[in-house]
């Protein structure tokens, strides 16, 4: 399969859709992801399409020569043909990709700074905190939290609010969440019990669990 690793053209008369058009939904971005695993090379292409200027627009923020830019998009998209028969969960191929692109951003830059002058050093906001995660890795993460992203937004008012304060950074006291609620304090412990198992019965988060099981049985 063809990775189609170039850049789109920053101007251009032709409209290139991107992972904010309305048109890309989920059933259309499944569809694509399904038949690329396949072999379609028209639907690898559409991919390309939708996702290359989410890629340019990283390469751009990091300031990388078109060139450069074209050699990072290329390996991106390798990496993303590799990982096709993982993908369980479409909607994270967006934050997938952003994670990826930094990545080699940063390794091109990493590699340019050897020729620079003494004394350039990156900007510290642009350095990932890659910890030597592999594509498979971060395609997990990315998955889990477009999963939960979507069960979240499935569930009830009240769950979804409760939830959202419970694992608010940092933590909000029972009394706030009481008092925002309108709950006692006893029952928050209970529905929260309650919005949990109705959380794991929502099939994004189910196929999750399945899937993470059925790895732990295959694992060697």
């Amino acid at each position: 399969m063809a990775t189609m690793g170039s850049v789109p053209h920053e101007e251009t008369g032709d409209h290139i859709m991107t992972a904010e058009d309305p048109a890309p939904t989920y059933l259309l971005v499944t569809d694509l992801v399904a038949r690329a695993r396949n072999g379609d090379e028209l639907a690898w292409g559409a991919l390309v399409e939708l996702y290359a200027p989410l890629i340019w627009s990283v390469c751009r923020r990091y300031q990388l020569a078109r060139a450069d830019a074209e050699d990072v998009a290329q390996v991106v998209w390798q990496y993303l043909v590799g990982e096709l028969d993982r993908i369980r969960n479409p909607r994270a191929i967006p934050a997938w990709l952003v994670t990826t692109t930094r990545r080699e951003c940063f390794r091109v830059q990493r590699a340019a700074q050897r020729s620079c002058p003494a004394g350039y050093v990156l900007d510290a906001e642009d350095v990932p905190d890659d910890k030597g995660v592999t594509p498979e890795q971060e395609l997990l993460v990315t998955e889990r939290h477009a999963a939960l992203r979507e069960a979240l937004a499935r569930l009830p008012p009240g769950c979804r609010q409760l939830l959202t304060l419970l694992i608010a950074d940092p933590p909000v006291p029972y009394t706030e969440i009481s008092a925002r609620l309108g709950i006692p304090i006893g029952s928050i412990g209970p529905s929260r019990a309650r919005c949990l198992e109705k959380l794991r019965r929502d099939p994004a988060i189910a196929a999750l669990i399945d899937a993470d099981e059925g790895r732990e049985v295959t694992r060697p």
